[in-house]
């Protein structure tokens, strides 16, 4: 006996997808105004770099403070003795080093700048070492590229500290927020070319 298979319609699932899709779609202009926020912040950073590290490392100094109280009150939280003493000298030093961070920002400014100097030559040692045992997957040689970049960026900075050092973490978060602020504008004229276009 000859059976019919019907056709069944979107499902109820696809149509809540493209209607949200459709609603962030129709806020394209939030996202192009935060873009343009963003690059004003970061023109405004780049013409001060000074106060722009200042307030970055306000910022860091703000966040290992509040991580040194929290690992305060978790280590009397603790039962056992040897983790109580783990937890609460880890959580004096977070609080002492987010105290130095506004005591004197220009010194931390300093230090974090050496830390950083010392991360990208570890990273770029270790991604152009791990590229190159990767040979001759596909990828190899832009890891290897990548760990290069990495690795001569941070010989840089470390050749040129501490002179330099209290304008480059300004000088980087200035050039985040202007590259952020291309994407996020990037992100809206994409979202305004496709409205009225399903998504799925």
């Amino acid at each position: 006996m000859p059976t019919s298979i019907e056709q069944t319609p979107p499902t109820r699932g696809r149509e809540a997808i493209n209607t949200l899709a459709e609603d962030v779609r129709s806020k394209w202009i939030w996202f192009l105004l935060l873009g343009a926020l963003l690059i004003i912040l970061g023109g405004i950073a780049l013409g001060n770099l000074l106060v722009a590290t200042i307030a970055t490392v306000y910022y860091i100094g703000a966040l290992i403070l509040v991580a040194g109280v929290v690992q305060i009150v978790h280590a009397f939280q603790v039962k056992e003795w040897g983790n109580f003493f783990i937890w609460l000298l880890s959580g004096v030093f977070y609080a002492i080093a987010g105290f130095l961070a506004f005591y004197n920002p220009v010194l931390t400014s300093v230090a974090l700048t050496l830390v950083l100097a010392i991360s990208l030559i570890v990273s770029g040692i270790l991604r152009i070492w791990t590229g190159i045992a990767a040979r001759p997957r596909a990828g190899w040689g832009w890891l290897v590229a990548a760990g290069v970049l990495a690795l001569v960026v941070g010989l840089i900075i470390a050749a040129r500290w501490p002179a330099d050092t209290v304008y480059l973490i300004g000088l980087i978060l200035a050039v985040e927020l202007i590259f952020e602020g291309w994407s996020f504008i990037a992100v809206a004229l994409a979202l305004r070319s496709r409205r009225g276009q399903p998504l799925v």
